[in-house]
């Protein structure tokens, strides 16, 4: 539906030389009626009619009174409460309906129609006379209605019937810490969190009756296949698979109001709104989902602006950005992201996480979906890849003491690998996510040439920098990196190397900050990490370099 015009000159529009009006109106440059506004009413005439008009058009804007010619083109619909009410109560509730409004921007105002309102600001002295022409004080511009006036009398009203009530938000089922079933083979974190999705069905049922997953025509790739077989993909109404038959079809698409998947398409602004929305419904029906969207990682900034409003709102939700960095080489650089780490470190009600090695993947994300839909919850981002790495390389202990103490650490934002103790450490080796192996690799030629190098496995950059800003020996930072075993860093990501810079900082260490400044390209992996230099030569030079060897 269509507001352009107020009643009041549409009634004009009805008379003689009414029709000429409006075409004139309708004609000019937006610019030109922009003009209009800023002449004094005497003036009106000529700009209303132009070079031109017609005998009906003068003889009409030549009767009007100059204030009340002035009044009538600056009524579009908008501005018309009437014209808008009896504009909503025309509006099928069957079916969605768009009303396009037109206004004037800063209408009334000394700023009206002039090109630079958009930044324009109000003196002294017409902030006062607004005031006075809303029978307010300056001082006192917040002041309600009273009560017993008809102002007071409607937003009372207004707000009995607005108010919502109190909701008992439902105490779900815990998340469990972890599954029960071990990663003993390579496997890729973007892997791994297809099995973790299919494994959360069998073991905690009722944790994942409330996930909902989504994806933009990726969830095959992004490795959703055996959670919506499992689960089925959600439909308004049940709908017939017609390529159930399909002997090369990997998912078993059953689409009904069951199902626990929604696909969107190639729509990634689609899908941080739908994850959002999803992850409000702890606060408007008590009743909390955890929603889990998937996307090529290189497209998160893509969806960056309405992720972030999403998060602003309220919506809590897990977006899982995968596949990412050069790791994803041999399919070229357009899929390469680059940035997206430094974007989850400095995304407000976020949490970045960036785990290397399956079994950590399962204790963060498990952490974070507990971290879903309650009142001091939290959004999670994880950065996921194709390398399938072999789980030995963690060095996951096997004593259940140190096991807890392992998944304390990765859920708070790292561990060493190897060695606890920094003591003695000539060099430390900071890696994040598929760099690992490379990172391990380095610390054994390094040893192999008598220089013993400490290993860091960071899961959340993220969280290791909040601790960083409460104190350089608070929480993880004081195993990672204790005070009174100081020693150069060397930092390592497939990603931006400004994002973990910040840990020089920690002790005043002399740094390497190793990543990626460029462009990908189609390469195999090798060649990437030479070219970017993040590979385990460069990682070792960087580390003798700094030791001064």
């Amino acid at each position: 539906m269509t507001l352009k015009w107020g009643r009041r000159i549409s009634a004009l529009f009805e008379r003689r030389g009414g029709p000429d009006l409006r075409a004139r109106l309708e004609a000019m440059p937006n610019e030109e009626y922009q003009r209009l506004l800023r002449v004094p009413p005497a003036e009106l005439v000529e700009r209303v009619t132009g070079a031109d008009p017609s005998p009906e058009l003068r003889e009409l804007v030549t009767a009007l009174a100059p204030d009340e010619l002035a009044a009538a083109v600056r009524d579009l619909g908008g501005h018309d409460l009437g014209l808008l009410i009896d504009a909503f109560a025309q509006v099928d509730p069957h079916r969605p309906t768009v009303v396009f409004a037109y206004t004037i921007k800063g209408r009334g105002l000394p700023t009206e129609g002039h090109p630079a309102n958009h930044s324009a600001l109000l003196t002294p002295e017409q902030m006062r006379a607004l005031a006075a022409s809303c029978g307010i004080g300056v001082e006192d511009r917040w002041a309600a209605p009273t009560p017993e006036s008809a102002a007071g009398r409607l937003a009372l009203e207004r707000g009995r019937a607005l108010r919502r009530t109190t909701l008992e938000v439902g105490d779900p089922a815990p998340v469990p810490v972890e599954l029960g079933r071990p990663f003993r083979k390579p496997i890729s974190t973007q892997a791994a969190l297809g099995r973790i999705l299919a494994d959360l069905s069998r073991d905690a049922p009722e944790t994942a009756a409330r996930v909902v997953t989504c994806s933009p025509d990726v969830a095959s790739s992004t490795n959703l296949g055996g959670w919506i077989n499992k689960r089925g993909v959600w439909a308004a109404r049940e709908r017939q698979d017609w390529f159930s038959d399909d002997p090369d079809r990997l998912l078993r698409w059953a689409e009904a109001d069951t199902g626990q998947h929604i696909e969107l398409g190639i729509a990634e602004v689609n899908l941080v709104c739908l994850a959002a929305e999803l992850g409000t419904t702890w606060s408007r029906w008590g009743r909390p989902l955890i929603p889990i969207a998937t996307l090529y990682d290189p497209f998160v900034a893509r969806a960056l602006e309405p992720w972030s409003y999403g998060i602003y709102s309220g919506g809590q939700s897990i977006l899982v950005g995968t596949p990412s960095g050069v790791t994803l080489a041999p399919e070229g650089g357009a899929h390469q992201s680059i940035t997206t780490p430094s974007i989850g470190l400095e995304q407000p009600g976020c949490v970045a996480w960036e785990p290397a090695f399956p079994q950590d993947l399962e204790w963060c994300l498990l952490h974070a979906m507990g971290r879903i839909g309650r009142p001091d919850g939290t959004s999670s981002y994880f950065r996921l890849s194709t390398r399938p790495l072999d789980p030995a390389l963690a060095g996951l202990p096997e004593e259940p003491a140190l096991l807890a103490r392992r998944r304390r650490q990765v859920i708070a934002g790292g561990y060493r690998i190897g060695s606890p103790h920094a003591d003695g450490d000539e060099v430390t080796l900071v890696g994040v996510g598929a760099i690992m192996p490379e990172v391990i690799d380095a610390a054994r030629t390094l040893e192999r040439l008598g220089r013993r190098a400490g290993v860091i496995c960071l899961t959340s950059p993220d969280l290791v920098f909040r601790a960083f800003q409460e104190g350089p020996d608070s929480g993880i930072l004081g195993e990672l990196l204790p005070a009174a075993h100081p020693a150069p860093l060397v930092t390592v990501l497939d990603g931006h190397p400004h994002t973990l810079a910040f840990l020089a900082g920690v002790r005043g260490d002399r740094t390497r900050n190793l990543g990626v400044v460029d462009f990908g390209q189609s390469s195999a992996l090798a060649e990437a990490q030479a070219l970017h230099g993040i590979d385990a030569h460069a990682i070792v030079d960087a580390a003798l370099t700094l030791v001064g060897a």
